[in-house]
């Protein structure tokens, strides 16, 4: 896969808790009991619900930044926009890095999440303007959580369920928002045998395409047990070298519009994509 080469040859975020998060759960004196209470609840079982309660939200506007590190060589993609987490379909604006020569003259690139599917614009050499490149992400050695440069935010929620060891760490403060943090080791095949239809076939095509299964995450529910952010960190095997990835997906402004229209098949560049 093209793509996906490209992708692990480019290639968390200290910064996420600064990065704007709005709303007041969990800030009143009522909300810090109830986060006090969840302390004390079984934390495999309040990070394997996230996914759950992400669906109930609803919508909630996302952001994204995958750090690869290979051969001394660190890059950052960042991305940002909203996800439907009931459709499991999402926008992002993904910022490449800069070029080796510095030049930050790239254009972002407009990413729709959808199950079993990655369409991307403005993305790849020869590539009409108004033509949509489009992944199978069940094809993908890895499930689509490095291919597109942002881990798809349902799937990084998905992951959580295959979760086989947590522990509660302590509550923060998250851009105002009183969290709890929690800590632990999640199993990619296990959270592809209990995910959700959508989000299935690509985190089983990650089990089969990653060495190791083993994931470490650091999860951050709030009150109302919405997860406000997850950091996963692993690594894999791509041409000889090891890639050491750190995803980080941040949620905010949760029930915010969120409109996803996927193209048409006309708008589709059925050619070969060069990156």
């Amino acid at each position: 896969m093209v793509v996906q080469q490209h992708w692990l040859r480019r290639g968390a975020c200290a910064a996420a808790a600064v990065m704007g998060v709005s709303g007041t759960a969990g800030c009143s004196g009522g909300g810090d009991a109830v986060a006090d209470a969840r302390a004390g609840a079984d934390p495999l079982l309040s990070v394997r619900k996230a996914a759950d309660v992400l669906a109930e939200a609803g919508t909630a506007k996302a952001r994204t930044a995958m750090e690869t590190a290979a051969g001394g060589t660190r890059v950052t993609i960042r991305g940002e926009g909203g996800y439907d987490f009931r459709r499991a379909m999402g926008r992002l604006r993904v910022v490449l890095p800069n070029d080796p020569a510095g030049s930050s003259g790239r254009q972002p690139i407009t990413e729709l999440l959808a199950p079993g599917a990655l369409y991307m614009k403005d993305r790849g050499a020869g590539v009409p303007p108004d033509k949509w490149v489009r992944v199978d992400t069940t094809a993908l050695t890895d499930g689509n959580l490095v291919t597109g440069g942002a881990t798809d935010p349902a799937a990084a929620a998905e992951l959580l369920r295959g979760a086989r060891s947590a522990t509660f760490v302590g509550h923060v403060e998250l851009a105002g928002v009183r969290v709890a943090h929690y800590r632990g080791v999640t199993d990619i095949a296990h959270a592809a045998r209990a995910a959700s239809a959508h989000a299935r076939g690509a985190l089983a095509a990650a089990a089969e395409g990653f060495d190791q299964d083993a994931v470490s995450f650091d999860a951050y529910l709030d009150s109302e047990g919405r997860l406000r952010k997850v950091r996963h960190q692993f690594s894999f095997a791509n041409q000889g070298r090891t890639v050491a990835v750190a995803s980080t997906t941040l949620l905010y402004e949760f029930g915010v519009p969120v409109v996803v229209r996927l193209p048409d098949r006309r708008d589709i560049y059925a050619g070969r994509v060069r990156m």
